[in-house]
């Protein structure tokens, strides 16, 4: 950018204070006597006062009675935007603050501010909190913006009770009490002087970020305000005025072009009637249509505060070949949408007037033009599991809560099961759905997050152009090699291949994909360029993908754990207080090896007879999911080596999610045991999170994303598969030597914080604010891919003895657990008479 050689070089480290005089001197004075007090270097600050024509000597005034101050007389009255410009214009400073002059800054005004902007870039300006001049209620903690244009303060006058005392960012702070980097606003044009007072600072701020940059607000940075002195010079009507003529141009500037289309002709028709009901106007005596005589002489009478809506419309079209200029100039430059700005208007649909007459045309003028829709910073957000959601939740159902609970504070969010419901939350609607009340709840929902088999349940949403986003951090189809093994070889074949299908047409579809681990992007980024949806639309818009495919880790919960009773040692019959529990933190399957470690534990127990091993979930809390010969195995072996009841333990039940600290904190070694085959290699055992959660030492076997982390980051020991002597090592020193458990201890406290829910989730939550149809998605005019034809057709999936079509039911019921239920024993059948 072009030095302005029309304005001076900015001294760095300097902050240039801006106020604005009007027939207020000793107001204005007051507040920059005030500097005397604030917590800043003299000798880089400087005092710019700008007097609009006030003509009543408050030039002289001012000089004499504060003479380090720079006073500039403006030649008219610019207004408030004007003057600001005419003061930054002269400023010096590497920073401006801008300040009222019937305000005050508090002691550490200026220093928070500006330490805000100069440690990140990303931020275009500091709001400050205002208060009233006595320091009790708010005038400005959080800006707010409605539909049809207008800014306002929801918190003001409220106490100030510290509830606003966290930084965030804002669409606009209060002229009042702000600062921008002097080149940035000299660079962005500064308050626009068309406006001359009022929501002037809501359209810099609304700019500001529409041009990428943040408006942070900062709770230290305090100002205290008398609150519109100036404004009483002038009366109601100029304000009324001002502030609907300001709003239009504002919202014409910068809305993108959606918004505007819908936005600007009800903005309009509501601007009259706003006037008309402020002014108490009968508008039904003025229907012409039915009224008698000759309606071309005569006068008609009206209160002067109804035409400011008019009066306002015909100035915006006076300048709306200027304005015109300056949208197309703004809009060519935009880097954030109006879908991620919404949530920072706040309230956008707040009408503002509580008059029957403007409600009613508020209501009937939003409905029309589909404001409320469009405008709506909350998302209808719909979670969906295949799970039962009730006390005892397996992996998938605690995911799917805990993304619904991250979720609810800025949205409506519903959470629901194809497989029941019982449990509820006070932050977000869980129900069972299915059928008619699994249309509406698609229907009724904006955005649409599920795991497992939702679209074989709701085959609408396959062609539907609903913002979708597929939870596919289990590979199913993976899992489905060893879980299918029990349906026997054409059941198993059949598993396989139409998990595989189900999963191809998620990938097809969904707008956004969630998986659990940098190794398993790298198989599903495989999986979709085969399906065709790694192609120039999307690379285009996003070279990494990872606005298609992104990482988002099971997580563990920000609270820490609470033990409320002993769930395992003094409770558990034959586990005493003082034994060494080595936990199995959830289900016994296929995948898994529970067959060697029990093992291990045999051995162990001969020089530690202490020792003891507790399945924490033998029984799914599914009941689609059907007990596994692993389990069985497992039972067997332990009876066989006399082991049951003395040293292994098996949970007949499941744990119910609330309960599970107590049993975790009761346990001295958390321990995963599998196979090593390819499910292993792109699995994420969700249950070692709960171990990192409960900060236990972790032994598991390695070669998938866990075992690579617990050898790497020192968080407990990797053994190789099937390693016995490995495994009996592993867990006595885990169990036994204090200093590597302690050590363990601590590089697990450490590292677990980086799989805290409220982390894990961030890339969904962000994507949430601005949700949107994938690239290559949106060029469709349905929801199928646009590159459809790159995709070759599955093959179609083998029939055994005609059971395809009753395999898709339970399919659609409940997935493949819900098949391998329902079919396992005809399929046995099918099979052996084959």
């Amino acid at each position: 950018m072009k030095q302005d050689r029309s304005q001076p070089t900015v001294r760095p480290g300097v902050v240039s204070i801006v106020l604005v005089n009007y027939k207020g001197a000793d107001d204005t004075i007051v507040a920059l006597r005030s500097f005397d007090d604030v917590d800043w270097p003299r000798e880089q600050l400087e005092l710019v006062v700008v007097d609009n024509d006030s003509g009543d000597g408050s030039v002289e005034k001012i000089r004499a009675a504060v003479p380090h101050a720079v006073v500039i007389q403006a030649g008219s009255n610019t207004g408030f935007a004007g003057g600001c410009n005419a003061g930054v214009k002269a400023a010096t400073g590497e920073y401006v603050g801008f300040l009222n002059n019937d305000a005050r800054p508090g002691t550490g005004w200026i220093r928070a501010a500006v330490e805000t902007l100069a440690g990140d870039p990303t931020i275009g300006a500091v709001a400050s909190k205002v208060l009233d001049w006595e320091g009790e209620n708010i005038d400005y903690v959080d800006g707010s913006l409605t539909w049809y244009g207008m800014g306002y303060k929801r918190e003001v006058e409220r106490p100030d009770t510290g509830e606003w005392d966290v930084a965030k960012d804002v669409l606009f702070g209060t002229g009042a009490a702000m600062f921008m980097p002097t080149e940035l606003y000299r660079e962005v044009g500064g308050f626009d002087e068309r406006f001359f007072m009022f929501y002037e600072d809501v359209d810099l701020g609304w700019r500001l970020n529409l041009l990428g940059y943040r408006f942070r607000y900062v709770p230290e940075s305090v100002a205290y305000h008398k609150h519109h002195v100036t404004m009483k010079k002038f009366g109601n009507f100029r304000e009324s005025y001002l502030l609907e003529r300001n709003a239009l141009m504002s919202m014409y500037k910068n809305l993108d072009d959606e918004s505007l289309a819908r936005a600007l002709p009800a903005a309009m028709a509501l601007a009259v009637r706003r006037s008309f009901a402020r002014a108490d106007v009968d508008t039904s005596s003025l229907d012409l249509q039915r009224s008698p005589g000759n309606d071309d002489v005569g006068t008609l009478e009206l209160p002067k505060m109804s035409l400011t809506g008019p009066y306002a419309i015909d100035y915006f079209v006076d300048q709306l070949e200027t304005l015109a200029a300056s949208r197309r100039a703004l809009q060519s430059r935009r880097r954030r949408t109006d879908r991620e700005l919404l949530p920072l208007f706040r309230e956008a649909m707040e009408p503002a007037y509580a008059i029957d007459s403007y409600l009613e045309a508020h209501r009937v003028l939003v409905e029309a033009f589909g404001v409320t829709s469009h405008f709506r910073s909350r998302q209808r957000i719909l979670v969906v599991t295949g799970e039962p959601l009730k006390a005892r939740m397996a992996g998938p159902a605690i995911r799917a809560w805990e993304i619904a609970r991250a979720l609810a504070p800025d949205h409506e969010v519903r959470l629901a099961s194809t497989s029941g419901a019982s449990v509820e939350n006070d932050a977000f609607a869980v129900e069972y759905v299915h059928g008619k009340s699994l249309v509406d709840a698609t229907e009724w929902a904006d955005v649409i997050i599920f795991q497992g088999f939702l679209l074989e349940a709701a085959p609408w949403l396959k062609t539907s152009t609903k913002i979708v986003v597929a939870d596919i951090y289990d590979p199913m189809h993976l899992e489905q090699l060893e879980q299918a093994r029990d349906l026997g070889p054409g059941g198993r074949a059949m598993a396989v291949r139409e998990t595989t299908r189900a999963l191809n047409e998620q990938i097809a579809r969904a707008d956004l994909m969630l998986c659990a681990s940098e190794k398993q992007r790298d198989f599903w980024l495989g999986q979709l360029a085969g399906q065709g949806r790694i192609n120039p639309a999307v690379y285009d818009e996003d070279e990494t993908l990872d606005s298609l495919l992104t990482v988002v880790p099971f997580g563990i919960a920000d609270e820490p754990p609470v033990q409320k009773r002993h769930g395992i040692k003094g409770t558990i019959d034959g586990i005493g207080p003082d034994d060494k529990v080595i936990l199995w933190g959830g289900g016994i399957y296929n995948w898994f090896d529970p067959l060697t470690l029990i093992r291990a534990v045999d051995r162990l127990r001969v020089a530690h007879p202490e020792v003891r091993l507790f399945f924490l979930g033998t029984k799914h809390p599914n009941p689609g999911v059907p007990d596994m010969r692993i389990a069985w195995d497992s039972r067997q072996l332990a009876d066989e080596l006399g082991l049951t009841g003395k040293h292994v333990f098996f949970n007949d039940s499941w744990v119910p999610y609330e309960e599970r600290a107590d049993y975790l904190l009761d346990a001295d070694v958390g321990v995963s045991t599998h196979f090593h085959h390819i499910e292993t290699a792109f699995s994420f055992r969700t249950r070692i999170l709960d171990y990192l959660w409960c900060t236990l030492p972790i032994v598991a076997t390695g070669g998938d994303t866990f075992g690579e982390l617990i050898r790497d980051r020192g968080l407990g020991r990797a053994v190789e598969p099937e390693d016995i002597d490995g495994l009996v090592d592993a867990l006595e020193e885990m169990l036994y030597d204090e200093e590597a458990i302690a050590e363990a201890r601590s590089r697990v406290r450490e590292f677990s914080e980086a799989y805290r829910w409220s982390r894990v989730l961030g890339p969904l939550v962000e994507f949430c604010r601005s949700p949107r149809r994938a690239a290559d998605l949106a060029l469709s005019t349905v929801g199928a891919p646009a590159h459809d034809a790159l995709r070759l057709p599955p093959p179609p999936p083998i029939s055994i003895g005609g059971d395809l079509r009753l395999f898709k039911q339970y399919l659609e019921a409940g997935g493949v657990r819900e098949v391998a239920r329902r079919a396992s024993g005809r399929i046995r059948r099918v099979t052996r008479r084959g």
